[in-house]
């Protein structure tokens, strides 16, 4: 019996760690600007986050959040994140979760982490963990770590309530349970 409690003292603080977010980064070609992208770029407190189909998603920030252009009136829960970090991957099963509980008034962005990642391998990727929730990835990706205010270790989450308002975070592997209180308490707000 001391023997598993010892093996389970050595891994607990694993299961509750994060991965820094400086690891690993893939090559691929760089897509052509766009109208729109270079409208945005002009504006420093709007990005432009683009999915895996192609979509985009404006965020726009405000005194006290952002506006996403595809969540209005929803919770929107951004969820950073890499392919490659372990916690990140343990965190995705609670997340579909979430976005199916809370289809129409929950809005979940994974932000991909990795740098012009190819896009077969991000949708093999979504395919492989039935992620039901939106996955962003490109440049946009970056500007939006800066936007708020970086992002050092990974899994990472900001919950904004249905104004784009800052309602909490999320620094490596959370319980469901917990993230699902603070969407309750969100959206009540």
């Amino acid at each position: 019996m001391r023997k598993y409690l010892y093996v389970l003292l050595i891994l607990l603080p694993f299961l509750f760690s994060a991965c820094s977010s400086d690891k690993k980064e893939t090559d691929a070609s760089k897509q052509n600007t766009t109208q729109q992208e270079t409208k945005t770029q002009n504006n420093p407190n709007e990005i432009l986050l683009k999915d895996i189909n192609g979509q985009t998603i404006t965020v726009t920030k405000t005194d006290k959040g952002f506006l996403f252009s595809n969540a209005k009136d929803k919770v929107v829960l951004l969820a950073f994140f890499a392919t490659w970090c372990p916690p990140c991957k343990a965190e995705i099963p609670h997340l579909v979760d979430l976005q199916e509980k809370y289809k129409g008034k929950l809005e979940i962005i994974g932000v991909l982490l990795e740098k012009n990642k190819d896009i077969d391998e991000i949708k093999n990727f979504i395919n492989y963990h039935a992620i039901n929730y939106t996955v962003t990835n490109g440049d946009g990706n970056y500007k939006m770590t800066d936007l708020v205010g970086g992002v050092k270790n990974i899994p990472f989450m900001i919950m904004y309530d249905k104004h784009g308002d800052y309602a909490t975070h999320y620094l490596g592997v959370i319980p469901e349970e917990m993230i699902d209180s603070d969407i309750e308490n969100t959206l009540k707000q």
